[in-house]
């Protein structure tokens, strides 16, 4: 399993991600380019103590990414409150790439045309437009290891 954020902006989401990604083994994709610089004194915060456990894969652009998830292999699942299907409903392999995008713009519209599955996470009161990214990476990503267990 990976998730991959496609140009975040706010450093603590970023680190709190992180740092989930370090509790559950979760490769952890960050394309370029971002709202600050890696070395964040936020982002370093949010991850706490726990970046040496963050198996981190930096991509220059969205090309960068593209080289390395073709020879990889594995769906791509993005994530958006436009979704076309309810995340709960998909079918989650170990090798899905879990794509999120910036807290502001969302997934681009070209990284969208290029997904296998477009997922929404359902929200309830229709004047919350979205969740906090990291809450939806971690509502996703356990989801995704749950329908995985053993």
């Amino acid at each position: 399993m990976r998730v991959v954020l496609v140009y975040p902006q706010i450093p603590p989401n970023t680190g709190n991600i992180a740092r989930t990604c370090a509790a559950t083994s979760t490769e952890l994709h960050l394309v370029a380019p971002l709202g600050f610089e890696i070395s964040d004194r936020y982002l370093k915060r949010a991850g706490l103590d726990y970046w040496p456990y963050v198996d981190l894969h930096y991509h220059l652009n969205l090309e960068d990414f593209w080289q390395v998830q073709r020879q990889k292999g594995g769906k791509l699942i993005g994530f958006t409150v436009r979704g076309s299907g309810n995340y709960l409903d998909y079918q989650y392999q170990e090798n899905d790439w879990l794509l999120f995008g910036s807290e502001t713009e969302g997934l681009p519209a070209q990284v969208l045309d290029l997904c296998d599955y477009r997922a929404y996470i359902s929200i309830t009161q229709p004047q919350v437009r979205s969740l906090n990214l990291s809450v939806s990476v971690s509502v996703a990503l356990f989801e995704a290891l749950r329908q995985l267990r053993n």
